[in-house]
């Protein structure tokens, strides 16, 4: 072989290396993955055009920002964070966040601020953290996402809630909701700074995604009910890890999901309470689990092993992910396991 060939040659198989590497920002799909941090929450999110949107951080410590920074640099292939947005100020949603700015770059983080009766701190070291701009967010803030060259479909992710604020149903041309009231039966209330929770929706043409953070049981109603400011979503995030203060059923019935995925622990979320909430909503034909549930109650309360991403207990799991890729156009999605080989696809509403 030349010297010309053997150059050539390289080149051309560099190219096809970096074209798969960059995948996501190069076949115009939108790609979401829910990192494995062991019962606390990180959603990522990759659009077309290469931006990253991170929704929570996991636990304090290495592991969870570790998972975090492997999938961002070596599976989605991006440079950083250019969108933080953290849900609320619980460890397993913020904790990650000082030590993930000194593995990468932030550019933007949006939280609650500091706010009048507020029942958390996460304090000094995380609001001073290393990041680009911080920015509090509110009912309607609407995050500013690049559209890719070429593409005809434009990336939304707006937030409908925080705070125990919600936005108005005229600015979402909401609907009444009036038929399924009788589906709430109120909790007793949770004091904790989960009930101010930021809720997300993410649109990419027709396919919604919807992420509460660990909005609780009442608040919940309040988003659906007397008008579904939501609207229907292919995919929810089972909120609150799968606990059942939150996963309210008149949640479930008003979005219709038709996929569920839970960022559960191995002894943590999954409760049968919410199990059989999930089960019992026809609409949902998948449910996927980050962890299969180890409690003793687990035995009847986890789905098939081919939709759970990791088995062992804490110590002994290798932190799997799962991987949601929805088409150019929006209408399709596939979730995906990549560690066992499961996909499949699903059709958006």
């Amino acid at each position: 072989m030349t010297r010309t060939s053997f150059l050539v040659c390289t080149l051309t198989i560099w190219a096809v290396m970096s074209s798969n590497l960059s995948a996501g920002r190069q076949d115009g799909r939108l790609d979401v993955y829910w990192i494995d941090v062991e019962g606390g929450a990180a959603t990522l999110m990759i659009t077309p055009a290469g931006e990253s949107i991170l929704i929570d951080t996991g636990n304090p410590g290495l592991r969870d920002p570790g998972r975090i920074a492997k999938v961002v640099n070596e599976v989605a292939r991006v440079r950083g964070v250019d969108h933080l947005i953290i849900t609320h100020y619980h460890r397993d949603h913020y904790g990650g966040a000082e030590q993930l700015s000194t593995m990468l770059p932030i550019k933007n983080i949006y939280d609650n601020g500091v706010f009048d009766g507020m029942p958390d701190n996460p304090g000094k070291a995380y609001f001073e953290l290393k990041a680009g701009q911080r920015h509090v967010i509110n009912p309607g803030t609407r995050l500013s996402l690049k559209k890719a060259d070429g593409s005809k479909v434009h990336p939304q992710l707006v937030c409908l809630g925080t705070r125990k604020q919600f936005v108005s149903p005229q600015a979402v041309a909401a609907t009444k909701n009036d038929a399924r009231g009788s589906l709430h039966k109120p909790k007793d209330r949770d004091g904790s700074d989960n009930a101010n929770s930021v809720v997300m929706l993410l649109s990419y043409g027709p396919f919604q995604f919807y992420d509460g953070g660990d909005l609780t049981w009442n608040q919940e109603k309040r988003l659906v009910h007397p008008y579904n400011l939501v609207g229907e979503v292919d995919v929810y995030q089972v909120t609150h890890h799968g606990l059942n203060s939150s996963n309210n059923p008149i949640v479930l019935q008003s979005l219709q999901p038709r996929v569920a995925i839970m960022n559960n622990g191995d002894r943590k979320g999954c409760t049968p309470e919410v199990f059989a909430n999930l089960k019992a909503t026809r609409s949902i034909e998948a449910i996927y689990q980050v962890h299969k549930n180890l409690r003793a109650d687990g035995k009847n309360h986890n789905v098939a092993d081919e939709f759970i991403a990791n088995f062992a207990d804490a110590k002994g799991c290798q932190g799997h992910y799962i991987k949601l890729s929805v088409a150019p156009d929006g209408a399709s999605y596939t979730v995906a396991i990549p560690a066992h080989g499961h996909q499949a696809e699903y059709q958006t509403k």
